[in-house]
């Protein structure tokens, strides 16, 4: 399937929810998607293709991102980092703390889960304001991994998430609104 189809696909499945979760904000669903296997494969398919050889694990954000990074794992043979949210991971972890637009949040993954200088590829739902994915990226590179990418479903281009990565990352996106 080409990108075209696959946007067209994708975007056949997306449910479009206005006013939520307040008023004023265009929720983009992409449970519907995950919920239609054809769909779901070709999602996943499309987030590792434009990256094919740069990576050799996928960083899942918490919590959408872990749907689509196990996905992705299975049909490019990848391992996945879970990208946590603070205070879920059992083992000694590096933490980063970022700011949201309503308060501030963390993100932790396990130290030495992966050898050094491995190629990761972040994965997640949405690039919004670019807080979360940036976050994920500094962490991976404070582990002493290198970021081959990040690479999302949807991007909200109104919210600059894209010109707060500095263009120090190769930022991916299958849908923009």
């Amino acid at each position: 399937m080409n990108d075209a189809q696959v946007r067209e696909l994708v975007e056949s499945k997306l449910a479009t929810i206005p006013d939520f979760p307040e008023p004023g904000v265009v929720f983009r669903d992409l449970t519907p998607v995950f919920a239609d296997g054809p769909a779901f494969h070709a999602l996943s398919e499309a987030l590792t293709t434009p990256f094919a050889g740069r990576f050799d694990h996928l960083a899942g954000v918490e919590a959408r991102g872990f749907l689509l990074a196990g996905a992705a794992s299975v049909l490019c043979g990848a391992g996945v980092l879970p990208v946590r949210k603070a205070g879920k991971l059992p083992r000694a972890v590096l933490r980063e703390e970022y700011d949201l637009e309503y308060g501030s949040a963390a993100l932790e993954v396990h130290e030495g889960e992966l050898a050094p200088a491995a190629r990761v590829l972040i994965v997640d739902d949405v690039l919004a304001t670019g807080g979360t994915a940036l976050a994920a990226a500094r962490l991976i590179e404070r582990a002493g991994w290198q970021v081959a990418g990040i690479s999302v479903a949807i991007e909200l281009d109104a919210l600059g998430g894209r010109a707060r990565l500095d263009d120090r990352y190769d930022v991916r996106s299958l849908l923009q609104y």
